[in-house]
């Protein structure tokens, strides 16, 4: 039996990263998922009400919008594969709750702390959010730059980084055995 492992699926907004994170769970008889988002405005609650439809009930589902670690953990032994989807909306919910201090977090370092001995397979959806324009205030602008650090520090740790560009994936980094 092979250890689990980390994937990171990274893109642009609606470039296919959560279709690809699903086809590549697909394969797995038992799925978690790990949902960040919380539905604050209508707007947001028909975003998730979407993604649940997309995903049916092929897979156990727990929300985590900031105790990231604690809800993947939550679905060892429950399930083969867990897809977190995303880290850029989990951080974003850090920065609003004031879980950040100084680009610090114990959610993230918890987060690190599993990556390096996974309990399951995972695969984390995130957004590439610096290929953009530079944001006009500072608030996002550090949203930004963490959402960059995060990615990095995550890319650091997963075994393989998918880029979904268009819906096409590129291999980024491999070292997952088929």
């Amino acid at each position: 039996m092979t250890s689990p492992k980390v994937l990171l699926v990274t893109g642009g907004g609606r470039s296919g990263k959560s279709s690809y994170a699903l086809q590549r769970a697909s394969g797995y008889p038992r799925r978690g998922f790990v949902a960040t988002a919380e539905a604050f405005d209508d707007e947001m609650r028909r975003r998730i009400e979407k993604h649940q439809a997309e995903r049916g009930n092929q897979f156990e589902t727990v929300e985590a919008p900031v105790a990231l670690a604690d809800g993947i953990r939550s679905l060892a032994g429950r399930a083969d594969v867990v897809i977190v989807d995303c880290l850029t909306v989990w951080l974003g919910n850090l920065m609003y709750k004031g879980r950040v201090h100084n680009g610090q977090s114990g959610e993230l370092d918890d987060l690190l702390a599993l990556l390096a001995d996974p309990p399951l397979d995972i695969i984390l959806v995130t957004n590439e959010v610096g290929l953009g324009i530079i944001p006009g205030d500072a608030m996002s602008r550090e949203y930004r730059d963490l959402a960059g650090l995060v990615n990095q520090r995550v890319a650091a740790a997963a075994d393989e980084v998918v880029l979904v560009v268009c819906g096409l994936p590129l291999t980024l980094k491999s070292g997952i055995q088929a």
